[in-house]
Order: structure tokens, then C-alpha cells, then sequence
């Protein structure tokens, strides 16, 4: 069954969507004439994220209109114009001049949804440097693991997040040589080998030339987690710009006048590209709300703010749904038009669930980290097929393969076969790399295909369907947490002697982490145990990443290389085929 989204103008007002036709745009567009919706830098000094995002808009008619409006979490409000935007991300540019940090220098940012977050994202770009988000919500080893590899200079934060979670990590970080503090002047002197953010910023001035930008230039700096190994450090260079800004006009369906909400958070891949790129590129309005989540706030944000793009999150939808329809019903959203959802995929009771609750169905929609931007979505002018991802964006080629034994890579024609989901390269905000790691991303790419690791199949019409990860990544509220980083904290207690660690199916978080713990002789399963290693864990990994479950076990089934089958912790865990176990050490 269909939904289709475009139904009888409600309250008198309709809006045309941007994608009208999708064969005829598909077989049209193009990329080199898509890029002539931005204006690049003036003289031809080429193309700047920063720029297309506030610059323009600031020289232009829009200079006085609303670029975000910041809703604090004790009632504060804050409004910047986009000529607003553009002097104070100047002032941080002058900052990071001042203190020798020039292009190509990572700028790392962690706070909650602070304005100073977007101020210093911006400038960052203007200055030519590398903006790298972290989560606020991340423990002391994810952050030092994460500053680690991206060579970090800068450390933009507040006091407490730096004194809890970064002070003792300065000696293992030598390449941190500024951190910036966000905070009235009492907390922020008081801290040895740190600038106070507002003081630097009122001594900055607010004029800046921003320099030529070749559109291959390093701008952003996006990690996520494997399944081994360290987590990975996705390059992406100014170019993204430009399917920010495509993916937004497609995909968001963003019009002039719109208000946009993109509720998460820029610690993570989407609260960058849809949180601060995409939208500004548009010229719209975006709320930024610093609270966490509450439905009758929300409820109340989306009818006061007069919101009409929502962006939102598969668990805060479910999260909606146990609240219930009648919650909502209090509330007039007549302004909004469009709903869309990423991070996992969307239930299709969530899909409909939209529909009842809100007169309008829920848009999912597919992209990665490493995609940078949305690859396959569900529109505003095409029917959904609840469960869907939805069909190829314009310019974008998507497939399904299947990989031999000797390395070649096989297109799948037939629809409704199971395979590989994979991309065929070349979109503006694919990622360039992994920093530091080669190898790693030629292993990404064969016979001409970006392989996603994510299994899909797609049916007669074009319509994707996901069907599973190929490795053991775990989606839990949208995030992505590698089960190896779990498992090497929990390994540093004492009692632990092994460690596997998987995602359980979870209602409202789509997965939750869960671990199996082996014990040393000396220790005895016990619930005082598991409670000490669920404080140990949140204490390292932050509450985001550390395991809501510990169950004791005798062994962890491995194979007789060493290597920890998760596939197999999962099957027995949730009552499902175990499958072959051939390679398996020893069955526990």
C-alpha cells in the first residue's frame, strides 16, 4: 500500500514541490549544471562551504532575514540574521588567525546545540580550516581516541565538559595546542592553559576576506565506528556544498520561505550536513533547540515556531508514538508541510503513524557518513511505499551487487534479489578518504562501485528496501557505535577477562548495546558486578556508547583465528539460526 503525500491544500495554503518529475529530472541533471545554483567565491577564487552558506546570503536581499533562531532549554531565546551569522563567523576566523591556525589546521567542536557550536563551525570554513564535530554525550576515551587521530590544534568546549571529560587527556594530545572555553568569565579564567571564547571573539574584528578555496580542499571531518579497529575519520572537502544544497532543494524539498527543524545533534554527520549546511545554502530559517527530547515541547516548538520542514530521527518518532495521537492533537502544526526521518530505518507503522497523527506520512530516506549527504529518498510529489527507503537522488546511481570470492563485483538486475547496496562514485560530497588510513578506503570501493556494507534489494519500480548491515556496526538512536570500542573499555576492568558485544533489537532505539562479559578466576558473576561494570563502561564511553545490558558468560564464541563472532552471540541471544558455525573455536 501507498501513501501518497501531496493531498487537499490544509488551511488554504499548498506548496509545488521541487521534484515534480522524477525520470524526466533524473535523466536531465546534472552536477557541473547544478553547480550553477552557487555562486563560488568572488574573482573565481573558487568554492567555499561558509560562503554559500552565509556569505552570499549576507551581500544579498536576505541579509536581514533569519538564519537561526536558538531556543535555550531554560526559556533563553537568540536570533541571528544572516548578516548577523556572517560578522560573528568573521570574528572566529580572526580568531583562529590570531592563533597561527590557518588551512587544513582540524578545529574540533564539543558542546551541546550552543550557538557559539554554529559560529565556530562557520568560521572554521571561512578560515579554510577542517571543522570536526564530537558528540557532547561522548566519554574522556572516545574524545581522546577521536582528537587523536584527527591531529586536533583546536578544542572549542564549555568548562565542564572540559574539566570532566579533557583536562587529564592534554598530556596524551600534544598536538591540542588551543582550547577555547565557552562560558561566563568566572569559570573560563579560572582554567590554566585555555582562552576564554567571548574574549577572543570581542577583540576579533568582524571583517574577513575568506581565501581561495579549491573545491577538493579538506573541510570536514566526520568519524564513525567500524567493527575493529579505531573509529574512522571520513574526509569531505568544500565540494559537498553543492549536494548539500541539491539534497536540500530534492529530498527536503526546502522553498524560500520555509522554517526548518533538523533535530540532531552536530556531534553526528546529520546535524552538520542538515543541521547547519544544507538549510543555510537554502537561505531558510533553522531552529536550533538546546533541550533534550520532550514531546510536549517539541509539540509546543513546531506550532510556536511555525515549522514547516521537520528532520527528524526513526527513535524520536517511535518515542512520539508510545506518547500517543492525542498528545499532538493539542497542538495547531497547520504550518507544516513536510516530514522526513534518517538515522535507521523507518517502521512502516511509523510511516503510517504519521499520516494519523499529523494529516501527513513520515519520508524516510538512506546516506551514510561516507556519502555525506542523502543518497536515496522518499519525496515530497511521489507515493511512499511505507518501509522503503525510497528511490536514487538525482545524480546519483545506486545498485545492488554481489561480491565474488576472487574480488569482482556483480550487478544484481533481477529486483526483489537480496545483495550489497553500493553507489557508483562521484557525487560532490563523497567522502575523499579515511585520515590516516589508505588501505582502508581502497577496501570501500571495486569494480567501479562505492560498496556500502549495508544489504538491501530493490523492487520492479525502483524502490529500495534495506535489509541488514554486512558487518556488526550498531544503530542505536540513530548513532553509530562499533562493538570493538565497546568491548576494549569493558576490558580494562579488572574483572573482565573477554568481551563480545552486539545490538539488541530495542522499541524505541532500534538497538540497544548489549555485552557478554567473561570473568577472570577470582571474580563471581554477581548484580552488585554488573552494576559496577555498566558505571565503569558509561564513565569512559559516555551514555550514548556504553551498554544498557551485561550478561555474564562462560566463553565468547570465537573462531579459531581470535575473532569474536557477534553474528553468533546475536542468533542465541534472540532465539535465531546460528547458521554455520564451522569456523567456530569452541561452542559455548
Amino acid at each position: 500500500m501507498a501513501w501518497q503525500t501531496i493531498e487537499k491544500p490544509r488551511h488554504g495554503w499548498a506548496v509545488v514541490p521541487n521534484l515534480r518529475d522524477y525520470a524526466h529530472t533524473c535523466a536531465t541533471f546534472s552536477w557541473e549544471a547544478a553547480r550553477q545554483s552557487l555562486t563560488g567565491l568572488p574573482g573565481g577564487q573558487g568554492l567555499n562551504i561558509a560562503y554559500e552558506a552565509v556569505d552570499r546570503h549576507a551581500a544579498g536581499p536576505r541579509r536581514d532575514h533569519l538564519a537561526l533562531r536558538w531556543l535555550g532549554k531554560r526559556g533563553e531565546v537568540r536570533d541571528l540574521t544572516y548578516g548577523m551569522l556572517a560578522a560573528l563567523t568573521n570574528r572566529f576566523a580572526n580568531v583562529l588567525q590570531r592563533l597561527g591556525v590557518g588551512k587544513g589546521d582540524r578545529v574540533f567542536l564539543l558542546s551541546g546545540r550552543i550557538p557559539e557550536l554554529y559560529i565556530s563551525a562557520l568560521g572554521a570554513l571561512k578560515n579554510r580550516s577542517v571543522f570536526c564535530p564530537l558528540f557532547s554525550a561522548f566519554g574522556p576515551e572516545p574524545i581522546r581516541q577521536r582528537l587523536k587521530i584527527g591531529d586536533g590544534r583546536v578544542l572549542v568546549t564549555t568548562p565542564a565538559l572540559y574539566k570532566r571529560k579533557v583536562a587529564d587527556l592534554r598530556p596524551l594530545l600534544p598536538a591540542l595546542e588551543h582550547v577555547l572555553l565557552v562560558g561566563p568569565p568566572e569559570e573560563t579564567t579560572a582554567i590554566p592553559d585555555t582562552h576564554d571564547f567571548h574574549r577572543l571573539m570581542a577583540e576579533a574584528s568582524d571583517a574577513f576576506t575568506i581565501g581561495p578555496t579549491d573545491p577538493e580542499d579538506f573541510a570536514l571531518l566526520h568519524f564513525t565506528s567500524g567493527t575493529t579497529g579505531t573509529p574512522k575519520g571520513a574526509m569531505h572537502v568544500h565540494q559537498a556544498v553543492l549536494a548539500h544544497y541539491v539534497t536540500g532543494f530534492f529530498a527536503l524539498d526546502f522553498h524560500p520561505h520555509d522554517v526548518f527543524w533538523c533535530t540532531a545533534d552536530p556531534g553526528w554527520v546529520t546535524g552538520t550536513s542538515y543541521g547547519i549546511i544544507a538549510p543555510l545554502t537554502h537561505g531558510i530559517t533553522s531552529i536550533v533547540d538546546e533541550a533534550d527530547f520532550d514531546a510536549e515541547r517539541w509539540y509546543g516548538l513546531l506550532q510556536e515556531q511555525h515549522v514547516t520542514v521537520w528532520y527528524t530521527a526513526p527513535t524520536a518518532v517511535r518515542m512520539l508514538m508510545k506518547v500517543g495521537t492525542e498528545v499532538v492533537r493539542k497542538y495547531d502544526l497547520r504550518h507544516l508541510r513536510f516530514i522526513a526521518s534518517v538515522g535507521e530505518p523507518l517502521n512502516p507503522e511509523a510511516v503510517v503513524w504519521g499520516q494519523e497523527a499529523f494529516g501527513l506520512p513520515i519520508h524516510d530516506n538512506w546516506w551514510q557518513t561516507e556519502t555525506g549527504g542523502i543518497m536515496i529518498a522518499n519525496y515530497a510529489a511521489m507515493d511512499i511505499r511505507p518501509g522503503s527507503m525510497g528511490r536514487p537522488l538525482p545524480g546519483i546511481t545506486a545498485g545492488i551487487v554481489r561480491r565474488g570470492k576472487d574480488g569482482t563485483v556483480e550487478e544484481i538486475e533481477e529486483p526483489g534479489v537480496e545483495g550489497e547496496l553500493a553507489l557508483r562514485p562521484g557525487w560532490p560530497s563523497m567522502f575523499r578518504g579515511y585520515l590516516h588510513d589508505e588501505e582502508r578506503y581502497r577496501k570501500c570501493f571495486a569494480g567501479g562501485w562505492y560498496l556500502t556494507g549495508d544489504l538491501a534489494r530493490r523492487d520492479a519500480d525502483g524502490y529500495f528496501w534495506f535489509v541488514g548491515r554486512a558487518d556488526d556496526v550498531i544503530k542505536s538512536s540513530g548513532h553509530l557505535i562499533g562493538p570493538f570500542e565497546v568491548e576494549s573499555a569493558l576490558m580494562e576492568h579488572p574483572a573482565v577477562a573477554e568481551v563480545g558485544v552486539i545490538g539488541k533489537p530495542d522499541p524505541v532505539a532500534g538497538e540497544i548495546v548489549k555485552a557478554f562479559v567473561t570473568l577472570k578466576p577470582r571474580y563471581e558473576p554477581s548484580d552488585a558486578l554488573r552494576r559496577e561494570l555498566l558505571g565503569f563502561a558509561r564513565t569512559r564511553l559516555g551514555a550514548v556508547v556504553a551498554p544498557k545490558e551485561i550478561d555474564f558468560v562462560v566463553t565468547v564464541p570465537k573462531t579459531r583465528s581470535g575473532k569474536i563472532m557477534r553474528r553468533l552471540l546475536k542468533a542465541r541471544e534472540l532465539g535465531l539460526p546460528e547458521g554455520d558455525t564451522s569456523t567456530l573455536e569452541s561452542d559455548a
